[in-house]
């Protein structure tokens, strides 16, 4: 069972290491009045320091700019092995690989 914990970090790993990220630089129009943090895709603005989750994205907002990384690996980025497939649940925001012939069964590490 101690083996599974270890398959299922170091899939977390893989997971941050392969997840798609985007920086967006902070616009300083005017340094008279600078902004008082980020502005998200939906016109959100969110305070200097602040962290959130949206659409499955960990996002963040420092004084540099705004960064968000997919919190689901691209299914092309990720080995699995060939028995098995990596199920993605975008409601939840989470992955897990399981056997292909029985979906409800894990793969267990090699």
């Amino acid at each position: 069972m101690s083996s599974l914990h270890v398959f299922v970090c170091l899939l977390g790993l893989v997971v941050l290491c392969h997840s798609q990220c985007f920086f967006e630089e902070l616009e300083v129009k005017d340094p008279n009045n600078p902004p008082k943090g980020c502005v998200d895709k939906d016109g959100k603005l969110h305070d200097f320091d602040s962290a959130w989750v949206r659409d499955c994205m960990d996002c963040s907002c420092t004084r540099e700019g705004l960064s968000c990384c997919s919190k689901i690996p691209d299914a092309n980025t990720v080995d699995v092995p060939e028995e098995c497939e990596l199920v993605v649940n975008e409601k939840a925001c989470s992955v897990k690989v399981v056997m292909k012939s029985d979906n409800e069964k894990e793969c267990s590490p090699v």
